[in-house]
């Protein structure tokens, strides 16, 4: 039985084979001409990897500049004993004690959550509770750190974190559908080089197996292997 495809995505075909795969220049130009929606939405980068997360030694994971941001409102809690300084370097909330209290009870109003050093000791108890959502400090992600304005500033200018899901998939956000075309292009450059770096060192077979440019709402765009293969 023949699969059926929405007016949106046979609108999207119009515009290119969606079975070829384009250089990335070209795939952001394709992108571009489909269909958008009512609102800004967001273009995703999603890899097929060929490493095994169950494997220790295999887990793909880490940060990225985005060379345009992301053009995301960045909503930032800091867990410190300095909520002041916190928030004149632009955090939405700070504090430790107050702040843990009010997640264990079911806020969760916030996108990133950054900690210093010392007050991780007691953050850890929270891990229940952010981490199934992904919202837990960590050192590899750059969210546990002493230079509070520093990590505060990386996280609102655009910086994505990624992390290898359990079927072998990761998708970052880099940017939005009102970008330019050469913003896009930067930004999805700057992520295969960084997922490429993140190579784990124990892994020895085919890395990247696959990456489709895609936005809110619209079909994927496949990215030829030279964009990849290198790594």
């Amino acid at each position: 039985m023949p699969v059926k495809h929405s007016k949106r995505y046979n609108s999207a075909a119009k515009a290119a084979d969606l079975t070829k795969e384009y250089p990335l220049n070209e795939a952001v130009e394709i992108l571009a001409k489909f269909p958008k929606a009512k609102f800004d939405e967001t273009i995703e980068l999603s890899f097929r990897l060929g490493v095994d997360p169950a494997q220790g030694d295999q887990m793909v994971r880490g940060t990225t500049p985005l060379p345009n941001g992301s053009g995301k409102k960045v909503r930032v809690i800091v867990f410190t004993d300095d909520a002041d300084k916190a928030l004149a370097a632009g955090a939405d909330h700070a504090g430790l004690a107050e702040l843990m209290t009010k997640i264990n009870a079911g806020w969760l109003d916030f996108d990133v959550a950054i900690a210093t050093t010392e007050a991780m000791k007691q953050v850890r108890t929270l891990a229940r509770v952010l981490g199934p959502k992904g919202l837990m400090p960590n050192p590899k992600s750059g969210t546990v750190t002493d230079d509070i304005p520093a990590g505060i500033k990386a996280v609102k200018a655009g910086r994505v974190e990624f992390k290898v899901d359990k079927t072998a998939n990761i998708g970052v956000g880099v940017g939005k559908r009102s970008f330019t075309t050469a913003q896009i292009s930067e930004n999805v450059a700057a992520v295969l080089e960084a997922i490429g770096k993140a190579k784990p060192a124990a892994f020895k077979g085919h890395y990247i197996k696959s990456v489709t440019l895609s936005s809110s709402m619209s079909p994927g765009v496949k990215l030829a292997s030279t964009e990849f293969n290198k790594f």
